[in-house]
């Protein structure tokens, strides 16, 4: 399962933003590395069209898609030199597929740190940065000598000389202008600015309300990446709480379903990861897929024989599908596409996979 991973200094508020995801687990305190090895937990992706594809089909049961994420250990300066929890922080940020920058915004006078949430940003970008820059002047000296009686190695000593020009200016690598080819040159050296990234920015109640003037400096500075302003205390306190509970909570305080199953959905997306569905009575099920994949290895995810064995892939849009209001009569009008081998499926796709083995 991909995972992405929270980056951020002490205080900015991961473990809580792990607990509103996870439900509670992670032990949130007021003081540095209250969290020194990962917590791991697994977040169902809301999908409102989920829910209403498995009240058409009356379903009896009902599965959403999750991804994985990490409340990695607080990054200080000097990290990449070992500083904190140093290269235990770092090689736990090299395991997850994106990073979820957590920017602290609110202000605690019982929490210590900086309520500046560019000042965070500048920290953990500077030192991820640098453990990049010190990984690829190792890597690319290596590969220029070994490069002398292999050719083929050569377009990787040019990415590395370009990322090392990039870090060198403190530039992280998602900022940079790398081309596609580069970015694939760089793959097998796992850089930690390589990675897609986000940014939640932890607000105060006070400042939930009018969170503009907070975000909108974050939302200039990491220009591309998405940018989420949520309480996170707020959203853990919630995710305690019964469904029915939670949402009378957040719709007391003007936060609608409040804003963490929107980050969710932004992390999903974030790791390239797509939803497809199948539904009928006994079941509604959201499927994850990685965006580009093939509708053979999409089938792949149910099991490996519907892969293995596939035939074709009866396909329509959810929302299609929706408004017919069941298979049969979507397929009496025609609207039920058989799609081959070579078909790309879409986010939001409901597909019946026919196969034999």
């Amino acid at each position: 399962m991909e995972r992405f991973g929270f980056v951020g200094l002490p205080n900015a508020g991961k473990s809580s933003l792990y607990n509103a995801l996870a439900g509670g687990g992670a032990l949130a305190a007021p003081y540095a590395f209250a969290t020194t090895e990962p917590n791991i937990g697994v977040a169902r992706v809301p999908d409102d069209r989920l829910d209403r594809l498995a009240e058409m089909s009356a379903s009896r049961k009902v599965v959403p898609t999750s991804v994985e994420f990490a409340d990695i250990g607080g990054l200080v300066e000097g990290a990449s030199q070992g500083e904190g929890l140093g290269n235990k922080f770092l090689a736990g940020i090299r395991e997850v597929d994106g990073i979820v920058f957590v920017l602290r915004a609110f202000r605690d006078s019982d929490v210590p740190g900086p309520t500046d949430p560019l000042e965070h940003l500048r920290v953990v970008e500077v030192e991820l940065a640098l453990a990049d820059l010190e990984t690829c002047e190792k890597q690319v000296d290596k590969l220029r000598r070994t490069a002398k009686g292999d050719p083929s190695l050569r377009p990787a000593v040019t990415a590395l000389d370009r990322a090392v020009g990039l870090l060198g200016e403190g530039t992280p690598l998602y900022r940079g202008d790398l081309t596609p080819d580069e970015r694939a040159d760089l793959q097998p050296f796992f850089l930690l600015t390589d990675k897609p990234v986000l940014a939640v920015v932890n607000l105060d109640e006070e400042q939930v309300e009018d969170p503009d003037p907070v975000l909108a400096p974050v939302v200039a500075e990491l220009a591309g990446a998405e940018v989420i302003g949520m309480c996170v205390q707020l959203e853990a306190e919630a995710a305690l709480l019964s469904d029915v509970d939670r949402t009378e909570m957040l719709e007391g305080l003007g936060l609608g379903e409040g804003a963490w199953p929107r980050f969710v959905r932004a992390a999903y997306h974030l790791l390239g990861l797509r939803t497809y569905f199948t539904t009928g009575e006994k079941e509604s099920r959201a499927w994850t897929f990685r965006a580009g994949s093939s509708a053979p290895e999409c089938a792949g995810r149910i099991h490996t024989d519907f892969q293995r064995g596939f035939i074709r892939a009866e396909t329509i849009g959810w929302d299609v599908l929706l408004e017919q209001g069941s298979w049969a009569r979507a397929r009496e009008f025609g609207l039920v596409r058989s799609e081959g081998k070579d078909y790309r499926p879409v986010d939001g796709d409901v597909m019946e996979f026919r196969f034999n083995v």
